[in-house]
């Protein structure tokens, strides 16, 4: 799916990918917090105007749900590290790093970057 780079968009992304989960028929608590986090990432650090992000869901055959997030920005990859206690932002690639079962980045092409995160699903 291709998403205006706003908060509306991210917000869309969480929405939709709640959808097609329980359509699915999996569950979709984790992956909605990771959707949400990872699309309000490309929507404030990964915009660049006139561009989208895009939002990948896919099930891999060794059980696994895949999240990606495309933007447009190549150049700033993200780094989970722990904000200062009294800052209101900067804890998003945390929770991903605490509810994903693996997460990362994947440069280019330029000037792209995506960030995916995957949640192992249970038989």
């Amino acid at each position: 799916m291709l998403l205006s780079p706003t908060r509306r968009g991210a917000r869309l992304a969480r929405l939709l990918a709640v959808a097609h989960l329980d359509l699915w028929g999996l569950p979709s608590e984790s992956a909605a917090h990771i959707v949400a986090e990872l699309t309000t990432n490309a929507s404030v650090h990964g915009r660049v105007s006139g561009r989208d992000f895009r939002l990948r869901l896919t099930v891999r055959e060794d059980s696994r749900l895949r999240i990606e997030v495309t933007d447009a920005r190549g150049d700033r990859l993200p780094v989970a590290t722990a904000p200062d206690p009294h800052a209101e932002g900067g804890r998003g690639l945390l929770i991903v790093e605490a509810l994903a079962d693996r997460w990362g980045v994947i440069p280019g092409p330029v000037p792209r970057k995506t960030v995916w995160a995957e949640l192992d699903l249970a038989p």
